[in-house]
């Protein structure tokens, strides 16, 4: 049977809110839904989490829930018109205190601390960096500018200055409303939008606890890396959260196009060194939002995030708002297939110069190391909590990764490590039984078949969190 380790993220929109194709969606290969918070009420959320969880049973597989928090708004207000055209060598104001909807002159402003946070001499790039204005002078609450970059500027489009620097609160009073929505539904990863440090992950990890708290549930945190001052900190916001997205637009912006794939490159090592998992997206199939085939460029785009080892690839106004989400999934999963067959795999390397500290950690790794040497045909790692499969997972291996549990939550949060095919299995506290359970759901599946073999990690006693202390290998009879 073929099989993809790296796993898909497909934004939610009004092109992907159509149940059957939804369910074709799952079916071709998303592994993550996200709901975009930027866009839609409460009970939209709600609506659409119901949605996903309908369409993934009857596609007989569970995929794994993201809210995606909005952050801080900070952009430009709306115009009389919709929107301008800004001429280059033009002058341009931002109001704080303008009530009146924008005109070619100048436009409100809905972060109103921008005129105190920014000095003459700061570049400013508008709707991802196509309009760049300089600041020439602050006046009050204006901001007066020249437009050294011109385009078309629209209602509420987004303001970054270049190199950073903003104070806005990564958690705004609509975040912490829209993380008890997502917690209602018990969303299974929580994005927060820009954070500048750990205590920013911190809060929203308090904050997602307190609000899930009566659901017995506990969200896996993704921390968006999309400002310049989070570069310096990543290691302790990597360590603060589940998890990290490479998101290369605002990011870009902040730091510019060119310092984003050496950044991509940092960021995903950093992050399985660390045992989080990694998200690379922005602009992976832009032109499938369009056309029905990608460009070389976005292929080779893909390509390269899976050979830098992240978990998942993601997909936004691809699947959000084109033409064509279900060939968009269909072509990336082809490609992260093909990617995966080209991996240069140093299983040894990652070793070397390492001390287990940990015994499940320690059997986790055994079973790799053996695994790979004695050619295995799949990893089964029996988990409570689904920490044995994380660790597996930071390390490159062709044998796949099988991770049964006995709780609902564990198995969606798997659907997001890379090599790792999370099962629902309601085995028995009896190890014997347990693993012939086991073994009869990979022979039903044809993953294994008579005289393969298979390596298993469980805990004895079984059922015990962390508890993971045995390894077998194991040949089909």
């Amino acid at each position: 049977m073929s099989y993809r380790a790296t796993k898909i993220v497909a934004t939610l929109g009004p092109a992907s809110s159509d149940p059957a194709l939804l369910e074709q969606m799952i079916r071709s290969g998303v592994n993550v839904v996200r709901l975009n918070f930027s866009h839609g009420t409460a009970q939209d959320h709600i609506n659409r989490a119901t949605m996903v969880r309908e369409a993934a049973k009857r596609a007989g597989r569970e995929v794994a829930i993201m809210a995606d928090l909005q952050g801080p708004k900070i952009r430009v207000g709306k115009f009389a018109a919709g929107k301008i055209f800004l001429e280059s060598g033009q002058s341009f104001v931002l109001d704080a205190t303008r009530a009146e909807l924008g005109d070619i002159h100048a436009v409100g402003l809905d972060y109103k601390a921008l005129p105190r946070e920014v000095k003459v001499g700061d570049v400013l790039l508008l709707n991802d960096g196509l309009i760049v204005l300089t600041v020439d002078a602050i006046k009050g609450d204006a901001i007066h500018t020249t437009v050294k970059i011109g385009g078309e500027l629209s209602n509420n489009k987004g303001i970054n200055k270049q190199g950073g620097g903003l104070s806005a609160p990564a958690l705004t009073g609509k975040d912490m409303e829209d993380i008890r929505t997502a917690m209602s539904f018990q969303a299974d990863y929580v994005a927060v939008s820009f954070p500048k440090n750990a205590t920013d992950m911190e809060l929203a990890r308090q904050l997602c606890n307190v609000a899930a708290a009566d659901f017995d549930h506990k969200p896996g945190l993704i921390a968006k890396i999309e400002r310049a001052e989070a570069i310096p900190k990543l290691e302790e916001i990597i360590r603060a959260s589940d998890g990290i997205m490479v998101a290369r637009g605002d990011l870009a912006v902040e730091v510019g196009n060119a310092a984003v794939p050496g950044l991509q490159k940092r960021m995903i090592k950093m992050a399985r060194e660390l045992d989080r998992v990694v998200i690379t997206a922005t602009q992976m199939m832009e032109s499938m939002i369009t056309n029905p085939v990608p460009t070389r460029a976005e292929v080779s785009d893909v390509a390269n995030a899976v050979l830098d080892g992240t978990d998942a690839v993601m997909l936004s106004a691809e699947t959000a708002a084109g033409k064509y989400p279900l060939e968009t999934i269909i072509e990336v999963a082809k490609i992260c297939a093909a990617a995966e067959e080209n991996q240069d795999i140093e299983l040894e390397a990652d070793f070397t110069d390492t001390t287990f500290t940990r015994i499940d950690q320690a059997i986790a790794m055994g079973a790799l190391f053996t695994a790979h040497h004695i050619k295995a045909k799949a990893i089964v790692a029996m988990t409570d909590s689904g920490s044995t499969p994380l660790w597996m997972s930071r390390h490159l291996i062709r044998v796949p990764i099988y991770a049964p549990t006995t709780k609902i939550h564990t198995q969606r949060k798997m659907a997001l490590y890379r090599n790792v095919h999370s099962l629902f299995i309601d085995t028995s506290a009896d190890r014997d039984t347990a693993l012939q359970q086991v073994e009869k759901y990979l022979t039903e599946r044809n993953i294994v078949q008579r005289g393969d073999i298979y390596a298993i990690t469980c805990g004895e006693p079984m059922g015990s969190p962390g508890g993971t202390n045995m390894l077998k290998i194991c040949k089909v009879e």
